[in-house]
């Protein structure tokens, strides 16, 4: 008995599944007598290439075809020559077995020039054409270019980048594609109705899904089916055959989720896994399945050409729990379900990430914030959020002088994330909105303890200070001159800013605020700070040099001219 795939294997282009855009194209061919002398015919396996060629061998041969059709007889000897494999015309050649250019002169060349014993043309049909040798196919490339009278070449490859340009430069090339799941389902749907067979529709479209697109396969697979059920197949007998699938309980998750209802979720998580279910593929379909859903969302044409093909019935409820779902949702949805797939493989417990999404996603906790964590961004505890921060303080606030709580580690929110404003507590030397008395002058004099606390927080700070100009202070703000503008913006960053201005609340205590400036006309080998350290520096070099001999003498010249510096009594 003949496999189902080759019983109902297409005699005419009618019967061909899918491939509309080829199909049509070699009709108007046909029937405009306008045909090429060679063609390519290139895509997936079991998709329908050579069978294909075989039609369209049969059709321009057919004794019996009207002028202006295209479609053979199937009733003339052509046809039935054609169709039980017996013409000496339609020569088949698998590549695959012939590789070498001995094979390709024998078979092919030598053959193209003797005229045909019969029919109107003489076809060369050439399987998997790309596992010919390179010396194969330059003696091809010849009689491919310049062919006989009344030769035709059809190449069919699942491999289209192995066979040389030169060679698809002179066919006349045709990309075939997988066939959709409905398309599939009405071949199925036709075998089963000729061979008096009854089995559900949705057994059909779980074959049809499983065949990914491969006619041959879903025909194959039907045939097994068939043999275990008989002429009466049910749902118990189908699942024996094919590998299970779990779509719909994906399709039930997703509306559980809509709903909020965390605990029938679970069970149903619970449920799979004591079933025996890879949890990681029913994730991958769950994700696909969101995918589609987020696809139809913003475009139905979108959906249709990218999204997963599922099948009449389960479109039909993939509708209807997909009406109450937003596009955030969704998103949020397929990250939180990404994050929980990858984290499957280091989980003691299989289903507990799956678990922890599901929970997130149906109470609503912290899920904006789980998704942002999983993007590596930094989050906040969710109660943090909705109850007061009363133990954070910003970061340019002056410490207490506790020197237990000098080094309080200081917490900083998330990015994007807003936290309401807290009171902070006023430290015993800093007043909440206390305007600070004091002037240049009593800035100059505290400055080198000013560098001195920076360089503990920020080594390079110190330097960049100690080559500014504090200018004038007015109220809380003191504005500090720089002769450069890397300087400027250096200390206009938001980081280094909050440093100085807690060191000088520390300082000066009171809360004071810093404005920086450029003044291009500055000496920054006059500066008081720098005399002032200098001054220091000089003293100790001087004392130290009435003990030591040589390099010293020379360490403190350099000293002076560094900073401008001069040695006093």
């Amino acid at each position: 008995m003949a496999t189902l795939y080759r019983k109902y294997r297409p005699q005419n282009f009618e019967e061909v599944v899918g491939q509309s855009h080829i199909k049509l194209t070699l009709e108007h061919e046909i029937e405009s007598d306008k045909l090429a002398h060679a063609y390519l015919f290139c895509g997936p396996r079991a998709v329908g290439k050579t069978t294909l060629a075989r039609v369209l061998a049969k059709a321009i041969n057919c004794a019996e075809r009207k002028e202006g059709k295209h479609e053979p007889c199937n009733k003339c000897d052509s046809c039935d020559e054609i169709t039980v494999g017996r013409s000496l015309d339609i020569i088949e050649i698998d590549a695959a077995s012939h590789t070498g250019v001995d094979n390709v002169r024998e078979n092919i060349i030598a053959q193209a020039r003797v005229v045909p014993s019969k029919l109107k043309y003489k076809v060369f049909i050439i399987d998997e054409v790309h596992m010919l040798s390179i010396s194969a196919f330059n003696a091809l490339l010849k009689v491919l270019e310049e062919p006989p009278q009344n030769v035709i070449f059809i190449l069919c490859t699942t491999e289209t980048h192995k066979v040389p340009t030169t060679i698809i430069s002179r066919c006349q090339r045709f990309d075939f594609k997988r066939i959709n799941i409905s398309d599939i389902v009405k071949k199925l749907n036709y075998i089963i109705k000729t061979e008096k067979i009854k089995i559900d529709k949705s057994i059909l479209e779980a074959i049809a899904r499983q065949s990914e697109g491969h006619m041959r396969d879903a025909e194959s697979l039907l045939g097994q089916v068939v043999s275990i059920g008989g002429k009466e197949i049910t749902q118990e007998e189908a699942d024996l055959v094919i590998p299970r699938s779990d779509l719909g309980e994906a399709i039930n998750l997703i509306g559980m989720l809509g709903q909020k209802d965390a605990s029938s979720c679970l069970e149903l998580v619970n449920k799979l896994i004591d079933q025996g279910v890879d949890l990681k593929t029913f994730l991958n379909d769950l994700i696909e399945i969101l995918r589609k859903i987020m696809f139809a969302k913003l475009s139905p044409a979108l959906a249709e050409k990218l999204g997963l093909e599922l099948g009449e019935s389960l479109e039909i409820k993939i509708n209807e729990v997909s009406k109450d779902l937003s596009l955030n949702q969704l998103v949020i949805f397929i990250e939180q379900f990404i994050k929980a797939r990858g984290e499957l493989k280091g989980s003691f417990v299989i289903q507990l990430p799956v678990e922890l999404a599901v929970i997130r996603l149906c109470s609503g906790v912290n899920a904006t914030l789980a998704a942002s964590r999983d993007r590596g961004q930094a989050s906040v505890a969710p109660s943090s959020i909705s109850q007061p921060q009363q133990n954070i303080r910003p970061f340019g606030d002056a410490p207490s002088n506790s020197a237990g709580r000098q080094d309080r580690p200081i917490i900083a929110s998330a990015p994007n994330q807003t936290i309401k404003s807290q009171s902070v507590a006023p430290t015993p030397n800093v007043k909440a909105k206390e305007v600070a008395n004091i002037n240049k002058e009593q800035v100059l004099e505290k400055w080198n303890e000013v560098l001195a606390k920076v360089k503990k927080y920020n080594h390079s700070l110190s330097f960049i200070l100690r080559v500014c100009e504090p200018r004038q202070i007015d109220g809380n703000q003191l504005c500090l001159a720089f002769k450069y503008k890397f300087h400027k913006d250096r200390v206009s960053d938001i980081n280094i800013k909050s440093i100085v201005e807690k060191v000088l609340g520390e300082v000066y205590s009171a809360p004071l605020t810093i404005e920086a400036i450029i003044d291009e006309s500055l000496d920054v080998g006059d500066q008081t700070a720098d005399n002032a350290v200098a001054k220091e520096e000089t003293r100790a070099g001087v004392g130290q040099a009435e003990n030591k001999e040589g390099t010293q003498g020379k360490m403190i010249d350099n000293l002076l001219k560094t900073f401008g510096g001069k040695v006093v009594e």
